[in-house]
């Protein structure tokens, strides 16, 4: 028992003269970790080794970007941000973990409060202990130990000398505790937002608790930050309400059109179509990869922050039954869309697309699809390829771009196709206006799948219509169903 003894006071010695060496190292850098901690994007960086340290850190311009926001909010600019990124770009460690605890420290704001909720007491529960240990390490009392000592140091609730508390709560049960910042970090879950009833029940919790939990009406804030889940989440009734709060959008891949601006100057610093956020933690590999389990839906919401219902806009899924087989006697007809953008680093091409549509007795049968990424020479040789299969009762009907080389391409396309039936169509009106008549006949329940591989692909990118990336297969779509109906008796105004 004495030798036991004997090792355990000494094993405490040897943490002790440690823990001093420690705390002397902190003491002969903190000129320099003060000076780099004026700034968010400092601090995290400065302060990262203590709340992660197996994790290197890997920097991205968008983490300069949400720190400069949420800087704007400790001045006094903002007092309403909304923040919508993928997952996996740190959006709750810099807003729910060292953004509270530089204020605390660095900015001398030890009496802030904060109350910060998730769709998860888990995660509620996680970012709360992990702001708390990192306010309670050696690194940041050497540094700021002076203005912030904690008094209560619970997983779900703790607070500091100054007044000054941080408490974490499921969303559901908003209802009790108030705070100088209120900070929603993905108030919805994926299921969640799927089901009517949670996701009317969270943004009802969002418009009616959130603005009574704020300690000052006036100068408090909130922060909402959150991937997109749904065209009516917490995100979209901000937006439709138009509730006054700064939007900073950052989508996985860049879209011109819809770059990002916002009232503090920042603007969204990529150039090319499909440029990558964070390519340091998730190159194009990786991008790839995670959207084929992800599916069409998902990956325009959580990757590029623009969710369509998955029920559909135009189309909705429910409308397509899947059958085994096409009655005989049917009328075919296989339209092509041709990619119109071709393979460039950091972009994802479009699809070159052949959807064969069978027309019997009123109904509509979608068939077969051929799609691919296709070099001219591989387009080509599978379009004759397809109208060989096919055979020369199926008519074949393919886009005619506008301006001479489009002519010139389309006489190319219907002399290789010779002995078929072949119409080369300038499209007219926008892609939504030429979807309409198939979406009609999709909701009359008109429209058939013949079951295979591609309906899953085909339902995923006909439902996120016209909000998904692409749109190849719903032109198809369009045009072979357009083909059918205007070239015999059937008529839109008769079914």
């Amino acid at each position: 028992m004495m030798m036991t003894a004997v090792r355990e006071e000494k094993a405490r010695r040897i943490a002790e003269r440690e823990q001093a060496k420690r705390v002397r190292e902190i003491a002969a850098d903190a000129e320099r970790i003060r000076a780099n901690c004026q700034s968010l994007t400092g601090f995290v960086r400065e302060a990262w080794h203590v709340v992660e340290p197996a994790v290197d850190y890997v920097h991205g311009w968008h983490i300069d970007a949400i720190c400069k926001h949420l800087e704007a909010v400790t001045a006094g600019d903002i007092t309403r941000l909304l923040i919508n990124v993928p997952p996996g770009t740190m959006k709750s460690l810099l807003c729910g973990v060292f953004w509270p605890a530089w204020e605390w420290g660095p900015k001398s704001k030890p009496q802030m409060r904060y109350l910060g909720a998730s769709y998860s007491e888990h995660y509620a529960k996680r970012d709360n202990r992990r702001m708390r240990d990192l306010v309670a390490s050696e690194w940041y009392q050497a540094l700021w130990g002076d203005r912030v000592k904690l008094t209560r140091t619970g997983e779900m609730a703790f607070a500091n000398t100054s007044t000054g508390s941080r408490q974490g709560v499921p969303f559901s049960r908003l209802t009790g505790g108030r705070g100088d910042r209120v900070i929603i970090d993905d108030p919805h879950s994926v299921d969640g937002a799927e089901s009517e009833a949670e996701r009317l029940s969270t943004v009802r919790t969002f418009r009616e608790s959130v603005p009574t939990r704020l300690n000052d009406p006036q100068r408090s804030a909130i922060v909402v930050v959150m991937q997109r889940l749904h065209e009516a989440d917490v995100s979209g009734t901000i937006l439709a309400l138009g509730l006054g709060y700064e939007h900073l959008m950052l989508p996985m891949e860049f879209e011109p059109e819809r770059r990002c601006r916002t009232s503090i100057g920042f603007v969204d610093p990529r150039t090319e179509e499909g440029e990558l956020l964070f390519p340091q933690r998730f190159p194009r590999a990786v991008v790839e990869r995670d959207k084929i389990p992800l599916g069409s839906y998902a990956v325009a919401g959580q990757f590029q922050q623009r969710p369509a219902p998955r029920s559909g806009g135009l189309f909705q899924r429910g409308d397509f039954e899947i059958v085994e087989a096409v009655p005989a006697g049917a009328r075919r007809c296989r339209a092509w869309d041709f990619a119109a953008s071709k393979e460039r680093h950091g972009r994802q091409p479009d699809w070159t697309v052949g959807l064969r549509i069978a027309w019997v007795d009123g109904i509509f049968y979608i068939e077969t699809i051929a799609r691919g990424r296709w070099s001219p020479a591989e387009v080509e040789r599978n379009l004759k390829n397809t109208a060989s299969q096919d055979g020369p009762t199926v008519t074949i009907r393919m886009p005619q771009d506008p301006g001479a080389a489009g002519k010139a391409d389309a006489e190319t396309k219907i002399k290789l196709l010779a002995g078929f039936p072949v119409k080369a169509i300038s499209p007219t009106g926008d892609k939504a206006t030429r979807a309409k008549p198939a979406s009609a006949q999709a909701e009359a329940g008109n429209v058939k799948l013949l079951r295979g591989d591609w309906n899953e692909a085909f339902l995923d990118e006909v439902c996120a219509f016209p909000n998904g990336q692409f749109d190849d297969q719903v032109d198809a779509f369009a045009d072979a169903l357009n083909e059918l109906a205007l070239s015999s008796s059937f008529s839109f105004t008769n079914f």
